[in-house]
């Protein structure tokens, strides 16, 4: 049992290794769309759309800070991210999808 367990955790953290550094960023880019192309379609009102990019830009800067601060980022910034773009994600999903349109 002990022994799955190292496995797993040590799997996981193999999950989370260099590549990330990229993907964060593409995450971020992509996320920014989203919110972007739902301005556009109306699928966002002014509302959402601006505590949306609030959220996004404040998540921007935490990660500027963070790689600064320690010449890159550490695994447990990495984790802490990923949990922060996750809960962005589901945020700009929500979102876009709950009825509320732009008034033309």
């Amino acid at each position: 049992m002990l022994k799955k367990l190292f496995l797993i955790t040590l799997m996981s953290g193999a999950l989370l290794a260099p590549g990330t550094q990229a993907s964060i960023k593409a995450r971020q880019k992509r996320q920014g769309a989203r919110i972007h192309q739902g301005v556009r379609d109306g699928s966002l009102t002014p509302r959402e759309a601006h505590r949306l990019g609030h959220a996004w830009g404040r998540l921007n800067r935490e990660i500027r800070r963070d790689r600064r601060d320690g010449g890159g980022l550490t695994r447990r910034e990495r984790v802490k991210i990923h949990h922060q773009q996750d809960r962005l994600s589901r945020q700009i999903y929500k979102q876009r999808h709950d009825r509320q349109t732009r008034r033309h």
